[in-house]
């Protein structure tokens, strides 16, 4: 199998106001296609684990390797390049800009990323649209459209750079059921399909129990 994502010896330590040891020794891997979920009480340590395999936080102990490299100690630049490549993200609001289309919000992970050019990454935009059934809505403003609409186009726009991974945290947390079975079944077919791996946290037990994988995480360790 192909690893995407492998943490190994993951420590975090809180230094205000007390020493705090946040993360304890965090082992796993996963592979290409793979949708897992990682689920704890609130406070074992789910987003701040996140946030260390997103790259936004570099200060821990351990190794992170994206695609079998190690990117533990990579420049602030060469992190926000990989971070906008290679990891696609899905959280609980979806940050779509509400004066722009629902087209141009897909299209900016690409424009950022300066790779294509501009109508190849529009026609890319649609190809993502077209995936998720929301090509119909791709002129509309992103403040004309509806809470599970705004979820699907921040999924099309997670997707824009062709992404090795895609991170949620929470991302069915602010819909309804009807809405976050659709979201976990694009998540699966996205899986299966495109062979995409997914790491996605959530208190969700019924999302969880349906992904390939439950990571459970307890006072800054995974127990299972």
């Amino acid at each position: 199998m192909n690893t995407v994502l492998e943490a190994k010896h993951i420590n975090k330590y809180f230094k205000k106001p007390v020493l705090f040891h946040v993360l304890k020794d965090i082992n796993f891997k996963i592979d290409k296609g793979e949708f897992t979920s990682i689920m704890g009480k609130s406070g074992c340590g789910k987003s701040t684990l996140l946030y260390i395999l997103s790259t936004m936080d570099t200060d821990y102990e351990g190794e992170l390797y994206l695609d079998n490299k190690l990117i533990t100690g990579d420049s602030k630049d060469k992190l926000s390049y990989i971070r906008n490549k290679n990891i696609g993200f899905v959280f609980q609001f979806h940050y779509l800009l509400a004066e722009f289309s629902v087209l141009e919000n897909v299209m900016l992970p690409a424009k950022k990323l300066g790779e294509k050019s501009f109508q190849e990454i529009e026609h890319n935009a649609m190809h993502k649209l077209k995936i998720l059934n929301i090509d119909y809505l791709a002129k509309k403003k992103a403040s004309q459209i509806s809470g599970g609409e705004k979820q699907r186009v921040a999924i099309a726009r997670a997707l824009i750079n062709n992404p090795s991974i895609i991170m949620g945290d929470e991302p069915t947390g602010n819909l309804d059921s009807h809405n976050s079975d659709n979201v976990f079944n694009i998540f699966k077919q996205l899986s299966h399909e495109q062979n995409l791996s997914f790491l996605i946290v959530t208190h969700d037990e019924d999302f969880a129990k349906r992904t390939d994988r439950i990571i459970t995480m307890e006072d800054g360790r995974i127990i299972s």
